[in-house]
């Protein structure tokens, strides 16, 4: 083992060694859970269910040369997606009232359990992933266990409280808009959001919830770059690849920075200077062309959210139901126009790969969500930020701002080409060695 081993390398470590059971590491991790303030990472925790599943695993995988990657390994999900016997709710009432219990394990759930692992339980989420701050009016706002006075942000938010108190090594998310980017970003955590054609196709999202299937992605929060390929490869087959040896990176130019808080701009240029240290090569772009993402971004996710939920929406918060309103109002010819203009877009982003490997932004303009402050103009500033890669269905890692050297909450997002995400991966653990 390294002498600096990763978190994940540490309780392999443990589990090789026998000198912890998967019943004592569920018991130590178990200890932790809904440790914030607002004591509402898990919408449920699985408690009992887990420390059966841990006494159950030597048995399950008894041949010990060779266990899965995730063998032992605690992991929460998004209330967003089945497992099993459990009810999922969206992270709304309505939902858990009307939803039966699920009668298999979605995609992801299963995926999880063949690797091995150990589910901690179903994770708080924004009302139906619709939102970026980690509020929801069923189930309460969740805090960051670290800082009461914080939001996690959203809308995978008790996926990144979850990593952020320990009671998982590592969390599932979605990213819809910047679902993982945002609370990842926030709590100090890296986060990986999957291209959308790694999350594409009913197979991986059998048994998940949608919010708009032509953005969704599957993704995930952890505390270590170093695992970010391991965890990736266990969940979605992507075969690791060696760190390129040269990488060109574009980066944001600062006329799109002027809304960035002080903090956020430290760290940018913090940012910068580490990853010259790695040998990148960097340059800036014209990133005014961003300023169109949302609102191409905006309508279609309101029209598809519409679409899922038709017939339902005065049973969400106001502000969700608002939004799906107008989703169905939208004609379509309303909607072909969007369709061009996201084309458009799209294309304008292909082309910056052409001339470089990976875009460097940061994930938001703020570090911090006040809790009980009114974020609706935060949420607008911060997917102008977040929904470009949303619309180009590109992978992206967030680096926390403490592993390049800059405040707690700064993190940036690295992006790379649809696709890419081994070589992504790949790069992104070399930064944090």
């Amino acid at each position: 083992m390294p002498a600096n081993p990763s978190p994940l390398q540490s309780l392999r470590h443990e589990l090789a060694s026998s000198s912890a059971t998967p019943s004592a590491i569920v018991a130590r991790f178990a200890a932790k859970a809904n440790g914030n303030a607002s004591h509402n990472t898990y919408l449920p925790s699985f408690a009992a269910q887990s420390l059966e599943r841990a006494e159950q695993l030597p048995q399950i995988f008894p041949d010990e040369k060779n266990r899965p990657t995730l063998y032992g390994i605690p992991v929460s999900i998004k209330d967003c997606f089945d497992v099993e016997g459990t009810v999922t709710t969206c992270g709304s009432r309505f939902y858990a009232q009307r939803n039966s219990p699920a009668e298999k394990n979605s995609w992801v759930a299963q995926r999880l359990l063949d690797a091995g692992a150990i589910l901690t339980g179903k994770t708080h989420l924004h009302q139906l992933a619709y939102g970026i701050t980690g509020e929801n009016a069923d189930y309460g706002d969740c805090l960051q266990p670290r800082d009461a006075a914080l939001l996690t942000g959203g809308s995978s938010s008790g996926a990144a409280a979850s990593v952020q108190e320990g009671s998982a090594l590592f969390a599932i998310g979605t990213d819809t808009g910047g679902s993982v980017r945002i609370p990842s970003a926030l709590c100090g955590l890296a986060g990986y959001r999957s291209s959308h054609g790694v999350s594409l196709g009913e197979t991986r999202w059998a048994g998940g919830y949608h919010l708009a299937p032509t953005f969704d992605t599957i993704g995930l929060l952890f505390r270590d770059l170093r695992d970010a390929a391991t965890l990736a490869g266990a969940i979605f087959d992507i075969a690791p690849v060696p760190a390129p040896a040269t990488i060109r990176i574009a980066c944001v130019d600062e006329g799109f920075l002027s809304d960035c808080e002080p903090a956020i701009l430290d760290a940018y240029s913090s940012s910068k200077r580490h990853l010259a240290l790695h040998g990148a090569g960097l340059t800036n772009f014209d990133a005014t062309f961003w300023d169109d993402a949302p609102a191409i971004y905006s309508p279609i996710v309101a029209s598809e959210a519409a679409v899922i939920h038709r017939g339902h929406f005065q049973r969400f918060e106001p502000v969700i139901a608002e939004r799906m309103t107008y989703g169905a109002s939208i004609s379509s010819a309303e909607l072909w126009n969007l369709r061009q203009r996201l084309e458009a877009f799209r294309s304008r982003m292909f082309s910056l790969f052409e001339n470089y490997d990976l875009l460097l932004a940061p994930c938001a303009p703020v570090s911090k969500l006040q809790a009980g402050k009114d974020h609706a103009e935060s949420r607008k500033a911060i997917l102008r930020y977040t929904t470009p890669a949303s619309l180009t269905g590109l992978p992206a890692v967030t680096l926390p701002g403490e592993l390049i050297g800059a405040a707690f909450g700064t993190g940036m997002q690295l992006l790379a080409a649809p696709m890419q995400d081994a070589t992504l991966l790949a790069f992104a653990s070399t930064l944090a060695q």
